[in-house]
């Protein structure tokens, strides 16, 4: 079956527990762009501007960056997870953040001027906008608290409550990285998780 822009419209809306009328869910739909990617495809350089919301109809992506020649895993989203790089995104600035396809995915792109516009002329639109963006930012808050303040058992234990799809199908070296922790501790917490 073949997706069309306004089940992905649909979709969304419904994802956040909205109720929006037709023009503005055709609204949405006519600015969504679908992109497809090969495993291990570059989506978004470090370098580039982010100019828009990538919404994961089906696969995996990830966020990262190197920090001293090593790759650092950020965030990782599947279906109906979105991807932005906040910082570059709303400063229109170049990302620091890479964004890859971690398997064979299908995004539907939202560019960032035609919904900052949508928002503004459909109240659905812009409410749809801020819940996205409220769910960035706090997972973005949720991810840093789970860093700052707990160790690593109790932060493959949120993962796997929260995410469990990224534990399924995401390689363990980024799995590790997400929850910077080494391979060897990740395998040791895993270990200690499937016993109890």
């Amino acid at each position: 079956m073949v997706t069309t822009s306004i089940d992905i419209a649909r979709q969304m809306v419904n994802n956040y527990h909205l109720q929006a009328d037709k023009e503005s869910t055709h609204a949405l739909a006519d600015i969504l762009v679908c992109k497809k990617y090969k495993k291990g495809e570059i989506i978004l350089n470090e370098g580039e501007i982010c100019t828009c919301m990538r919404y994961v109809e089906k696969g995996l992506l990830r966020q990262f960056y190197f920090k001293y020649g090593k790759d650092m895993t950020e965030h990782i989203a599947y279906e109906k997870g979105v991807v932005i790089c906040l910082e570059s995104y709303f400063r229109q600035e170049p990302a620091h953040l890479i964004i890859e396809a971690l398997e064979q995915s299908v995004v539907w792109e939202i560019d960032k001027a035609m919904i900052d516009q949508l928002a503004i002329e459909y109240v659905t639109i812009g409410l749809l906008y801020r819940k996205i963006l409220e769910y960035s930012l706090i997972e973005s808050q949720i991810k840093a608290d789970t860093l700052r303040f707990e160790p690593a058992h109790e932060r493959y234990n949120k993962l796997f409550q929260m995410h469990p799809e990224i534990l399924k199908r995401a390689p363990l070296v980024y799995i590790a990285s997400l929850l910077q922790m080494t391979p060897e501790t990740l395998s040791r917490v895993r270990s200690a998780s499937l016993s109890n």
